[in-house]
């Protein structure tokens, strides 16, 4: 299932969707097509406009991170926390060592605010090597360099290191959780993530309290034209939609009870 979710991603992506657009367009104006060679092309062009030129993407993904709310404060206390992996440069961290993150590391950053905040939670990280090559190190194991940096004791951290999805993450999590007596953790990803995540923990009867963060629009987006960015447009509709696609195939396989879950 994880092969098979990498390669349809490579395909279902807005861009890619484009280019495949485009090249069975270009095959139906060579076989002679002319309709349907300019009706993909159209289509090509369409999808192009809207991933660039507009905020669409942004938009939807401004919906996904307002579903769960993040506490207007602190809890009192702080027993475990679960900490989903996604935030580290891994192809870079297995060669070159040292802590490389991207632009999901506000994940760990609100981590490890809250780790020295409460001192005496427990820290489980769960990421293992998520690429089709299996040949890099996981977040779990880059997250102890982490850390270990910011004088973090190495006895608190759990790490999981064998999940590649957000699916295995929660079955890994069980386990551990189950055998190490934690419950009622905060769940820290992104905020965009949430709704699919709580899912996850909700139908493995794990109760967690969620802690969103990794904010990437600024919650008053609203539908437009954007031609001064088409890149960042690109990368929010990638995101969003890749989101999407998660949540419909892990309802229509039964992982999650609601095709979007809500608080």
């Amino acid at each position: 299932m994880f092969l098979v979710s990498k390669l349809f991603w490579m395909f279902a992506q807005p861009l890619s969707l484009a280019f495949l657009a485009i090249l069975i367009a270009t095959i139906a104006l060579l076989a002679g097509l002319r309709r349907t060679g300019l009706a993909l092309c159209v289509l090509a062009a369409a999808i192009l406009f809207v991933t660039l030129y507009t905020t669409t993407g942004s938009f939807v993904l401004q919906g996904l991170e307002a579903r769960f709310a993040k506490p207007a404060a602190d809890p009192q206390t702080v027993s475990c926390m679960i900490v989903l992996g996604g935030a580290f440069e891994t192809e870079v961290t297995t060669t070159r060592g040292g802590i490389e993150m991207n632009q999901a590391a506000d994940r760990f950053i609100e981590a490890l605010r809250l780790a020295r905040r409460f001192p005496q939670s427990a820290i489980l990280v769960s990421g293992g090597d998520g690429s089709l090559s299996g040949d890099y190190e996981g977040d779990a194991v880059a997250s102890e360099r982490f850390f270990a940096t910011f004088d973090v004791p190495a006895d608190r951290l759990v790490r999981e290191t064998q999940s590649r999805t957000t699916s295995e993450n929660v079955a890994n999590s069980r386990t551990i959780l189950a055998e190490r007596g934690l419950e009622n953790c905060l769940l820290i990803t992104s905020a965009f993530h949430m709704p699919r995540a709580v899912g996850l923990f909700r139908a493995a009867g794990i109760t967690v309290t969620p802690w969103p963060t990794d904010y990437r629009t600024s919650g008053r987006v609203g539908l437009g034209l954007d031609f001064t960015q088409p890149t960042l447009n690109a990368q929010q509709t990638a995101t969003a939609v890749r989101e999407w696609i998660g949540l419909a195939a892990y309802f229509l396989t039964g992982r999650i009870a609601a095709l979007y879950p809500a608080p």
